[in-house]
């Protein structure tokens, strides 16, 4: 398989470009929705750059601080990291976390909306579905890098691993659970039932509930699919990941009952 597009000395791997293809078609995405909200789509484009840097750096330090199995086995722990500085951005080396996407991102867009006078939820809200959509395109970068696999096993969409990407103790095995196929379809799902949301329920919700349905319809896809993942991150003993998103679920959930439970007259 082509490791990526080559164009002349320079290979622009698969990985890269359809993560590239998904920040580009979440922002189209995210500047139509900011039109649909009355703000001029102009503020996407220059909140994205930003947003995406400060999500890839948050990314990387959720990674470092909390390093996979396979990372682990190849000596890349966090000790590793502080002891080679220079590795902090050496992206091809290790990988990312996307909890600290949430949060580098989060800080990115606080900052951006409080720099324009925008309200912090109202942009929240706008972003959400183009990050769902950026979220499905970027995870099929993970087919060409052979990552992101799940358990063995032998169902139809069963996906082959060559043996030089298999994780310790399964090197005899050939077929695996296709967790970045699951994750892809799942956030293409978010993407579309919070379109729908935000039409159908449009002057019944608040500032803010189009993320936090984002962010709980996410979550709890990824708490499932954490119980078929191999490459786990493990933090004194427990699967930090599933442990994260399962309190973000329930976070997000306990917020949406409280803005719209119904108010008791006395």
């Amino acid at each position: 398989m082509m490791e990526g597009l080559s164009l002349g000395p320079l290979l622009f791997r698969w990985n890269g470009l359809l993560i590239a293809l998904g920040i580009a078609a979440g922002a189209l995405l995210s500047a139509r929705e900011a039109q649909r909200s009355h703000y001029d789509p102009e503020i996407i484009y220059h909140l994205f750059l930003p947003l995406t840097i400060w999500a890839m750096i948050g990314a990387r330090l959720w990674h470092i601080l909390t390093p996979s199995l396979s990372s682990v086995e190849l000596g890349l722990t966090t000790q590793y990291y502080f002891s080679h500085l220079t590795d902090f951005v050496a992206f091809w080396i290790g990988g990312f976390g996307i909890p600290g996407a949430w949060i580098g991102g989060a800080l990115a867009l606080y900052y951006f909306a409080r720099k324009n006078e925008i309200p912090f939820l109202e942009l929240a809200d706008i972003i959400a579905p183009g990050l769902a959509l950026a979220q499905a395109i970027g995870r099929l970068g993970n087919y060409f890098n052979q990552e992101l696999y799940g358990l063995p096993t032998n169902l139809p969409w069963k996906k082959f691993i060559d043996p030089s990407h298999r994780l310790s103790g399964f090197e005899k095995v050939n077929f695996y659970h296709p967790l970045f196929a699951y994750e892809a379809i799942w956030s293409f799902a978010n993407m579309i039932f919070l379109l729908w949301l935000a039409r159908r329920f449009d002057g019944i919700l608040k500032a803010g509930d189009i993320f936090l349905a984002y962010l709980g319809f996410y979550s709890l896809g990824r708490f499932l699919l954490e119980f078929l993942r191999l490459d786990i991150s493990v933090v004194n003993g427990v699967n930090i990941n599933q442990v994260f998103f399962a309190i973000v679920f329930i976070g997000a959930g306990i917020s949406i009952y409280l803005r719209h439970r119904p108010v008791q007259k006395l």
